[in-house]
């Protein structure tokens, strides 16, 4: 995806454009997950696709990432590394996602260009999510609104502060945590420019494209 396209992909119009769908890796992405990755993401509009592992050094992690990047490049879905500044500039992604000890936006922009898109998690407070701004991030990331199996749960916001940030500021929020197609319309409704998935697509019962095509729906 090129720099241009991603900056107005995370660009939000004075009217706002619809809440898009952001699809995040499960931890597992070997084996015959290049295929379901592909299927995902030719079943429905997908803006962004985030490469997420953990405990994985960085050349084990680059080889992985790479048939995934080509994928999402082949279909304009932005790529974005979770955690790692140094990963996302070794694979030359479109940008990466900090969570709080992940590091500082400013550093991120420094490593990766002003072309890159720089994401970070604010939890559920507003202080956090105003500091990222100031400091130059593209995206800040709320959440988690419902239960999850994905990660630790220590935070969770109100739907109403999707509304608050969304009628204050131009930057783009993204929600996640424990979203499915049941339980996204209010936060849609209340602002979320981006619903951040990933048990709800590749855990699904249905399949990775239904589930796609369901948030489709939803979305459309």
């Amino acid at each position: 995806m090129s720099n241009e396209s991603f900056a107005e992909l995370f660009a939000r119009d004075e009217e706002r454009d619809p809440c898009q769908l952001y699809l995040i890796s499960p931890l597992d992405v070997g084996g015959a997950f290049p295929d379901r990755l592909a299927r995902a993401l030719d079943a429905g509009p997908v803006a962004a696709f985030q490469f997420r592992v953990k405990e994985v050094d960085q050349h084990r992690a680059a080889a992985l990432a790479e048939p995934l990047q080509r994928i999402c490049a082949e279909r304009d879905v932005a790529f974005i590394v979770n955690d790692s500044i140094a990963l996302a500039k070794r694979l030359g992604a479109d940008g990466v996602h900090l969570g709080q000890d992940d590091g500082d936006p400013r550093d991120a922009r420094r490593v990766l260009g002003p072309g890159a898109q720089i994401g970070v998690t604010v939890h559920d407070s507003k202080h956090l999510a105003m500091e990222a701004g100031e400091a130059g991030a593209d995206y800040v990331a709320f959440g988690a609104f419902y239960p999850t199996t994905t990660k630790e749960v220590r935070h969770r916001p109100d739907p109403s502060i999707l509304d608050w940030w969304s009628t204050i500021f131009e930057i783009p929020c993204v929600a996640i945590g424990g979203i499915t197609p049941d339980n996204a319309r209010p936060l849609i409704d209340a602002g979320a420019d981006f619903i951040a998935v990933c048990g709800a697509v590749w855990n699904a019962p249905e399949g990775e494209a239904q589930a796609v095509r369901r948030f489709t729906e939803l979305l459309a």
